[in-house]
């Protein structure tokens, strides 16, 4: 192949804007605060560090971001077409974290302790 040549299945990959797909996925209350989170730095697609909203991501693709106190790993299975419902939206991903078990005590009372004693 010539340097102008592409691969045509990369050429017809669809993506859609980084900070649109975090705000349609609804990990995200707004589009500028997945915004301000990519500009940061914060946001990691495919293990390389995004910078700038714009950014399109894919099918395919793996995200690292933190959300609250967690670091989340996911991979994007579809574009959304619309910000939708909770349910629709998580149609869009799998989600790559492992399942968080409650230590001992983690939700600041001992009751939870004392019951297992």
């Amino acid at each position: 192949m010539s340097r102008g040549d592409t691969n045509p299945a990369e050429a017809r990959r669809e993506t859609l804007r980084l900070d649109k797909w975090l705000w349609q996925a609804r990990f995200f209350k707004t589009r500028s605060l997945a915004a301000t989170l990519v500009s940061k730095g914060r946001v990691r697609v495919n293990g390389q560090p995004a910078a700038r909203p714009s950014r399109g991501v894919g099918a395919g693709d793996v995200l690292t971001f933190p959300q609250g106190r967690a670091i989340r790993v996911i991979r994007i299975l579809a574009l959304g077409e619309r910000r939708g419902p909770a349910p629709e939206a998580r149609m869009l991903y799998d989600d790559l974290d492992p399942p968080v078990v409650p230590q001992p005590g983690e939700d600041g009372g001992e009751e939870g302790s004392a019951a297992l004693e």
